[in-house]
């Protein structure tokens, strides 16, 4: 996968997770299983995590739940938020885990590291907050910032007492999970299907209608249970590790799980869920996982939190599930960057509670080393992918023709080949290929670009074929004299048309950012433009730049032209790499200035970026820091840190709005030097930069936090 694709696909799993997280947290009507959501924020994380670039401000990676929907109950603003899990899916991903922890705190390796493990319940969030001993407000999570009140809901369900007993905090919130057990949701149901009321899917979502319900008798016959896991704002805690406090909280009278056990070696937490996996179809309560806690709270409180979730517990999932089926036939589709993905139409089956029929085949080499053809028995799970992948063919042994991947455009009739050393397979006729100018005018207009509401991938096609975007994406802003030949249109009324007109207005001012991610230029993805941007601020100077860039980089190839075929590529290669590092910004490498210059060379692009600029006006980018005394200066440490690990220092340096680099050079401008500091002192010393110990940092960070 490269960078354009993964932007892409990560801009698809965030507007699709955003979907399932508002119809599972705000309306309780999930239309897929927790596998398959599992799945999708599972194949963010793993672009994230291979393209750490590309990490868009609406990540799924960085949200909790979702926006209450409109709803009679009332809204409540969490004093602390509600942060979610991230997930661990096999033995090795916990092992690394903890191996982050112990690295994260600088921990000798024979320092041991203490953990809980409890099973993990799929109920509804709850936050519990006592003041004077009294039960004074029941919130449910949202979207970890803002809930909605179910005080009166919470004081029907037996498990949660009114009050505290003496001794206890004046202030303490109590955080758990509402659930409803088995046998209760099949009474629920049963009682639901003699009234001909609703038939809920299942116990979570049985749960949280029950919960949200206006009327407080109908929650207290539903029988609701509540099992406490942690806790919020506390005026003081009652204990000095995760274990005791949850001890003491049940010891106020609430459940906790009976599963709770303190484990000091990695092995016997596995052992633990393997055993709370054998015991999972006999539990009264639906369970999908066991969750992992940092025993000792100093150590959580070091550990923090990433953008929604602690760095000091994780989820170990179950596994996903799979299922057998028939491969009925292979069609291709040809994406914005014409690359040419395979898709398999499978024999409807069921997996998870959710019907699949479609899988993805990914490219040429991934059908190559399944051996899959039509007709084919293969085994699919629904995991690690937007849809669920094939992870056997059953028949590949059958003597039957292989597969032929097609090595011309099924769209335009292009030639279809891989370039040297890259396994997807791409159309070579650029725009003149109807699929990469329609795609690449739905990812202009996209969300995580110029966002452009009212305007789909569907009403795109359909302007399109119709030959009001022939131009590109500068048509988008001329829709304006169409207004009447819209209102023709099947579909369209006035409000529509005069929203998505408005809609198309207010993008003529949308970030410089967002307008070049817009652009769909290869290896640009919504983090690279911000990055850009934040260096050339406006259109007109990164035409200039990249036409700088051009210029040095042909100056590179005619010399290269000069040299055996080996030596020129070296050359090349060499020469990309200055010019990057000249420019200095993090992350931009060599494949950056050869997709900018690249894409400017070509006269067709030329002429659609000045078309484009003359209607739209993206303000100058600037960027906001913290303020502090480091605050937008580059950092770097070099050296062993013996109060923290390196991790730890990068991520103040971060909170304090500094830019934590990896490498000195004349852009640095501070350097914290620990012992056995070497090169990277040296040079600092060269450049005279200042250079301070881990003490003067800790000072820094004191004074500003």
């Amino acid at each position: 996968m490269n960078e354009v694709d993964a932007a892409n696909e990560l801009m698809r799993l965030a507007k699709q997770i955003a979907k399932h997280n508002k119809l599972y947290h705000a309306e309780d009507a999930p239309e897929i299983s927790d596998a398959e959501y599992d799945a999708l924020v599972r194949r963010n994380a793993e672009i994230e995590a291979e393209f750490p670039h590309l990490v868009r401000e609406d990540s799924p990676s960085k949200q909790v739940g979702a926006a209450i929907a409109n709803t009679p109950l009332s809204k409540v603003t969490h004093e602390q938020r509600l942060y979610s899990l991230d997930n661990g899916f096999s033995d090795e991903e916990i092992a690394e885990w903890v191996a982050r922890v112990r690295r994260y705190l600088a921990l000798d390796e024979d320092e041991p590291v203490a953990m809980t493990a409890e099973d993990k319940i799929d109920g509804l969030s709850l936050s519990i907050r006592y003041e004077g001993g009294k039960l004074v407000q029941a919130a449910t999570r949202g979207d970890g910032q803002v809930g909605e009140d179910v005080t009166a809901n919470a004081l029907t369900i037996g498990d949660i007492p009114d009050t505290l007993p003496d001794g206890a905090p004046n202030v303490f919130e109590v955080r758990g999970e509402v659930y409803m057990s088995k046998a209760a949701f099949a009474a629920l149901n049963e009682r639901q299907a003699e009234a001909d009321g609703k038939i809920y899917a299942n116990p979570r979502n049985a749960a949280a209608g029950s919960l949200r319900q206006l009327d407080a008798e109908v929650t207290r016959s539903r029988s609701l249970s509540f099992l406490a896991h942690g806790w919020g704002v506390a005026s003081d805690v009652p204990g000095e590790t995760q274990h005791a406090v949850m001890e003491a909280i049940a010891g106020w009278g609430f459940p906790i799980s009976e599963h709770l056990k303190r484990f000091e070696s990695v092995d016997y937490l596995l052992a633990h869920y393997l055993s709370i996996e054998a015991q999972r179809a006999d539990m009264p309560y639906d369970i999908d996982g066991v969750v992992y806690k940092i025993d000792r709270l100093d150590w959580q409180q070091r550990l923090g939190f990433v953008a929604k979730a602690p760095r000091w517990a994780i989820a170990h999932k179950f596994p996903a599930e799979k299922a057998q089926t028939t491969l009925e036939a292979i069609d291709i589709q040809v994406g914005r960057t014409g690359k040419l993905t395979p898709v398999g139409r499978l024999k409807p089956v069921t997996v998870g509670g959710v019907v699949v029929s479609n899988v993805t085949l990914h490219n040429r080499d991934e059908i190559e080393r399944l051996g899959v053809r039509p007709g084919d028995r293969v085994v699919i799970q629904r995991a690690g992918d937007v849809i669920p992948q094939v992870v056997e063919n059953l028949t590949r042994d059958e003597k039957r023709d292989a597969y032929d991947f097609p090595t011309e455009c099924p769209r335009c009739g292009s030639d279809a080949v891989a370039e040297e050393g890259e396994v997807d397979v791409r159309c070579t006729g650029g725009l003149i290929c109807p699929a990469q100018r329609v795609q690449r005018l739905i990812h202009f207009v996209s969300r995580g670009a110029m966002d452009i509401e009212g305007l789909g991938e569907k009403s795109i096609a359909e302007f399109f074929e119709l030959g009001w975007l022939e131009e590109g994406p500068a048509d988008i802003f001329r829709l304006k004299d169409k207004r009447d030949d819209l209102l023709a249109r099947e579909g369209w009324q006035e409000k529509s048309v005069d929203n998505l007109l408005a809609a198309i207005e207010a993008a003529r001012t949308q970030g410089f950012d967002r307008l070049l991610f817009g652009l769909g230029i290869r290896h640009i993805g919504d983090v690279t433009a911000r990055d850009l941007s934040k260096y050339f601020h406006d259109p007109q100077t990164l035409r200039d730049g990249v036409a700088e860039m051009d210029e040095q980089r042909r100056a590179i190839e005619a010399e290269a032209g000069e040299l055996a075929p080996e030596a020129a590529e070296k050359h090349r290669t060499k020469g990309l790499a200055a010019i990057a590092q000249g420019l200095g910004i993090s992350g931009i490498g060599p494949t950056v200035v050869e997709a900018l210059t690249d894409f400017f060379r070509e006269e067709h692009n030329e002429t659609v970026w000045n078309d484009l600029l003359k209607e739209v006006d993206p303000p100058r980018y600037e960027v906001e820091t913290r303020q502090s005394p480091v605050s937008g200066k580059t950092v770097v440490f070099t050296g062993k840190l013996e109060t923290m690990s390196r991790d730890e220092a990068k991520a103040q340096a971060e909170r304090l709005g500094a830019k934590a680099a990896g490498s000195v050079s004349s852009k640095t401008d501070l350097l914290v030097a620990g012992p056995g500091a070497g090169s990277k002192l040296k040079k600092a010393e060269e450049l005279g930069i200042e250079v301070i110990d881990e003490a003067g940092w800790a000072a820094i960070v004191a004074a500003a936090e």
